[in-house]
């Protein structure tokens, strides 16, 4: 408990400055965390982070949190006929095509299950963190504060509930998780998302009542994510996604649930 305490204090040192500066600094963070994310996934299937997958899945997580400024200058080599309609869509085509590539030129070393593990992990985590950095950019400090208590509340809210009053068991993926700490942790919340809607009314993108019905769908998708999370580490064989984090985990392990929470965000227009 000691360590997880004395890793939690580091790693909120450096998150909530970085978020809350926000530009660079945030999408240099998310870059790393993702990179750190599809390296546990290769580590968790007993891959070495120096095959070729990796690097193009990598290449593909760059360009999925920073769109605009990494393909933007190809652009200038292609011919007008075509440059009017390429986008990140395309690219990250051609990354997928690329991956599929691998298969022939490692002559089936790296073979097509390795591909799909790692084109769901570059999807996964780009999309997960690029939302974070649309998030706070697009947004504000305070709204991403606000999704961020949503789901650490839900997370703290669970385990408590789960321990004083957990009977039922929520799914045999996660033995430890009940229904009892799974509805307590979605109370949490709530609560404590509609009193920080009233203290910040900017977070209210529409009438309280309808906030209060997005907290409960952001908090229960969270569990989902976490879930998720323990669904893969149970095929892998592995307790934990990595060891990073002390007492923690991995990467995957601490953003398990905002990397399914962040890109609704983004869908429910919450910026």
């Amino acid at each position: 408990m000691r360590q997880r305490v004395i890793t939690a204090i580091w790693a909120l040192a450096i998150f909530i400055p970085t978020i809350w500066f926000g530009g660079w600094a945030i999408e240099v963070l998310a870059i790393l965390l993702g990179l750190v994310g599809l390296s546990e996934f290769f580590l968790m299937r007993k891959r070495i982070v120096v095959s070729p997958d990796f690097f193009v899945a990598g290449l593909g997580i760059i360009v999925m949190i920073l769109p605009a400024g990494f393909y933007g200058w190809l652009k200038g080599w292609l011919p007008n006929n075509v440059s009017h309609w390429f986008n990140i869509t395309e690219f990250l085509m051609i990354l997928f095509m690329l991956m599929l590539v691998i298969t022939v030129t490692s002559k089936n070393r790296i073979n097509v299950e390795d591909i799909a593990i790692s084109a769901l992990a570059m999807a996964y985590l780009g999309g997960g963190f690029g939302s974070l950095v649309i998030v706070r950019n697009q947004g504000s400090f305070i709204k991403l504060l606000f999704v961020l208590l949503i789901v650490w509340t839900t997370d703290s809210g669970a385990y408590m509930f789960g321990r004083k009053f957990g009977k039922h068991k929520l799914t045999p993926i996660s033995p430890n998780k009940t229904w009892e700490g799974s509805i307590g942790g979605t109370v949490a919340a709530v609560i404590v998302g509609t009193v920080y809607c009233l203290i910040f009314p900017e977070v209210q993108a529409w009438a309280m009542w309808r906030m209060v019905l997005i907290i409960l769908m952001l908090s229960v998708v969270g569990q989902f994510g976490d879930l998720v999370e323990s669904a893969y580490k149970r095929y892998f064989g592995v307790k934990d996604s990595g060891k990073i984090l002390p007492g923690h985990g991995g990467i995957l392990d601490r953003f398990d649930s905002l990397l399914f929470v962040l890109p609704l965000v983004q869908v429910f227009g919450l910026l």
